[in-house]
């Protein structure tokens, strides 16, 4: 009886290992599928502070052959697009052509703005049309060199996206992405991702300022800088208020002690007087 009963338990726990087994088995393989269906989505992830693929090569809009390394020398607009795409790239391109007449930064100079196409298929008369039609809705004189419009086989964009955390993909003949600006420092260093197709002035001002971390900067922007830090829920800039009042009770407690110790000598003065 004894014995029949240990081969019970014995065949149960057998039973339950399995059933154990399979629930893992099963966990196991939707996990990975899950992975790779993540992989397959588009969307941003996030790699502030890494080094974008300076060594990758692409066309500009004259067919010119340019790295990444030759052309990002200064606080750079770096946007994922495709030319002849139906949805979200021209808002957002012409975004952003609205908002070189509203930033008192000078392109060329003080930054600029680079497009590179997502389809590997786009020629670079396709590019150089575009960048026709982009700079002449431009109400003030843009430089043409302060705005560069590239492409490149697929190799080259995936080790470019890659690097930037930019992941897309092509359903029934469009590609599906997520509209942003990535801002890259002028050593290739990402500094800051304005998701979107709408953005304030001051946000892009923000961001370019500092994208040019490492340079000198005017003194208007080390106090912006100062006094205005990014929300990363928001996806904008605000007013630090704790960093200005701890300033200002800094500065006025040494007010406090000068106009302590002056006074006594003032005093000590009118009396020997």
């Amino acid at each position: 009886m004894k014995k029949q009963t240990r081969n019970i338990f014995s065949l149960r726990s057998r039973l339950e290992w399995l059933f154990l087994f399979g629930i893992l088995f099963s966990f196991q393989q939707n996990f990975a599928s899950d992975g790779e269906k993540s992989n397959s989505t588009a969307g941003i992830n996030e790699k502030l502070g890494q080094q974008i693929a300076l060594q990758s090569v692409f066309h500009d809009e004259n067919g010119k052959q340019v790295s990444m390394e030759q052309i990002i020398n200064k606080p750079t607009v770096l946007m994922f697009v495709y030319y002849d795409c139906p949805s979200l790239c021209n808002p957002l391109m012409a975004e952003v052509a609205s908002l070189v007449d509203r930033i008192d930064l000078v392109p060329a100079k003080d930054y600029q703005l680079v497009c590179v196409s997502i389809d590997d298929s786009e020629t670079i008369a396709i590019a150089a049309k575009k960048k026709q039609n982009i700079l002449a809705s431009i109400q003030t004189q843009f430089p043409p060199d302060g705005w560069r419009f590239l492409t490149g086989n697929r190799e080259n964009i995936l080790k470019l996206t890659n690097s930037a955390g930019f992941s897309f993909r092509k359903v029934e003949g469009q590609i599906v992405h997520a509209p942003t600006l990535i801002l890259v420092s002028p050593k290739g260093v990402i500094t800051r991702y304005l998701l979107g197709t709408t953005f304030l002035p001051f946000d892009l001002k923000m961001a370019i300022i500092e994208a040019s971390e490492g340079k000198t900067s005017p003194t208007i922007a080390k106090v912006l800088k100062f006094c205005f830090n990014y929300d990363p829920a928001g996806r904008k800039y605000v007013l630090n208020i704790t960093r200005i009042a701890g300033a200002s009770i800094l500065l006025f407690a040494i007010i406090i002690v000068v106009v302590l110790s002056v006074k006594p000598r003032r005093v000590n003065r009118a009396k020997k007087s």
